[in-house]
């Protein structure tokens, strides 16, 4: 019988499964979520209406698949209507400084990567012309 080599998880590998957890924190809508839900638990028309844009479907995905990942935790209470409210998990409250300084730095670089991609798109479209 063979043993399973567990390694050390390395996302540079191919088959290291971190790969995926980099993917889904990486998501526009999962670093929003978590930085709307950064002060106080939120319904789900709250987090709509802050993410302008995004879709119902999408939303409900995205929490989902927080709620899976252990990034957010999902209270339901028994009023009339019922009411579920959505907050971060202590795991995301650990993950919440790394995207909430991801979500600055895009705002902040906003300017300077628009002019790195308009001087690229001018050299460009000249190198084409001349090919």
């Amino acid at each position: 019988m063979s043993k399973k080599i567990e390694l050390p998880p390395d996302a540079f590998l191919k088959v290291c499964p971190s790969r995926a957890v980099l993917a889904r924190v990486g998501q526009k809508w999962v670093v929003l979520t978590m930085v709307a839900l950064q002060a106080t638990p939120m319904r789900f028309g709250d987090i709509r209406r802050r993410l302008q844009g995004v879709s119902q479907k999408m939303l409900t995905q995205t929490l989902r698949a927080m709620e899976r990942d252990g990034l957010i935790e999902r209270s339901m209470y028994d009023e009339r209507p019922l009411r579920v409210e959505y907050a971060l998990s202590p795991l995301g409250l650990s993950l919440l400084p790394l995207v909430d300084a991801l979500k600055t730095w895009a705002e902040d670089a906003l300017q300077t990567i628009e002019a790195h991609n308009r001087d690229f798109d001018r050299r460009s479209s000249g190198f084409l012309q001349e090919s």
